[in-house]
């Protein structure tokens, strides 16, 4: 599913126009991605929680060379669904 298309949906589901609709999910993920930028954790009930989580620099190696590489330390989004949201998969 798109962004479109979950626009759509909400929209369908909630009676709203699509573009009062698009405005509120666009507002939506705005404010998820400013938490998270912030270091804090989002716990969206029902869906799940989002958190950043800080990998260690490494060392690796190139596949195409098997030449070994530093792997700077990073940051990435990780997501811990909700057992309900898990039940229902």
């Amino acid at each position: 599913m798109t962004k479109n298309e979950l626009i759509s949906a909400a929209a369908d589901a909630s009676g709203l126009t699509r573009s009062d609709t698009a405005r509120a999910v666009n507002a939506m993920l705005a404010g998820l991605k400013k938490a998270l930028r912030d270091g804090e954790r989002v716990t969206i009930s029902g869906l799940g929680t989002f958190e950043v989580a800080t990998r260690a620099a490494r060392q690796g190696r190139n596949p195409q060379t098997g030449a070994v590489i530093d792997i700077p330390e990073g940051r990435a989004v990780r997501f811990k669904p909700s057992r309900g949201f898990k039940e229902s998969l």
